[in-house]
């Protein structure tokens, strides 16, 4: 099973990483990090750089194609060689997946139009211009289009990823291997719970980002 995830200028790590560590444990998978060009790519932050180990022109038919989210996600959006591919190979994927803001360039290749799904809250109206209806799911699986919440989540919908392709028992085998059992020390992961000067603070931060 090929699995391929997007690198573009300015991704955020924790988008793919997290997922990384679960699908790349499926019995018969080979991952690998793909971008324009192969080569070091670097994420959001500048303190992180990535090896893509294979250029989109030579990933021509993996079997799950995950696409993270990041600041660079505009620019990769409007690059219209990266969302030629993202059309192209979701043609022939078995599962087509994103994380966080990786939905917006899923939507830019026109593959979530008329579908449920789900991007970083601060990113719903985004996400709607490209014809997708935002749901505040964590994990949105319709049909073979899986799509994350934000940053976190990509751990939540590779474990479910991985429960469809092995089972229920493997998943929470690596579920427990990772130790993934959030007991966060604040209870500020939504909007919904966040004071609303934190929700305008983060909004401000993201407008300049």
């Amino acid at each position: 099973m090929e699995i391929n995830v997007l690198l573009y200028d300015r991704f955020t790590a924790l988008d793919c990483m997290g997922p990384y560590e679960i699908l790349s444990r499926i019995p018969g998978a080979r991952l690998r990090f793909v971008a324009k060009q192969a080569g070091p790519v670097t994420t959001d932050t500048g303190m992180l750089t990535v090896l893509a180990q294979a250029s989109i022109a030579e990933a021509t038919a993996p079997d799950i194609l995950l696409i993270p989210g990041g600041p660079g996600d505009e620019a990769a959006a409007a690059d219209t060689e990266i969302v030629d591919w993202v059309r192209r190979v979701h043609q022939t994927t078995k599962w087509t997946t994103s994380v966080c803001t990786g939905a917006l360039i899923l939507g830019a290749a026109g593959i979530l139009r008329g579908l449920d799904a789900t991007t970083h809250w601060a990113s719903a109206d985004k996400l709607e211009a490209f014809g997708a209806h935002y749901t505040e799911e964590r994990v949105v699986r319709r049909g073979k289009v899986i799509t994350g919440a934000g940053v976190s989540a990509g751990i939540d919908m590779a474990l479910t990823l991985a429960a469809i392709e092995a089972g229920d028992d493997f998943a929470k085998t690596i579920q427990l291997a990772i130790e993934y059992d959030p007991q966060p020390p604040f209870d500020c992961g939504s909007p919904k719970k966040a004071p609303p000067h934190l929700v305008e603070l983060l909004r401000g931060i993201l407008a300049v980002g």
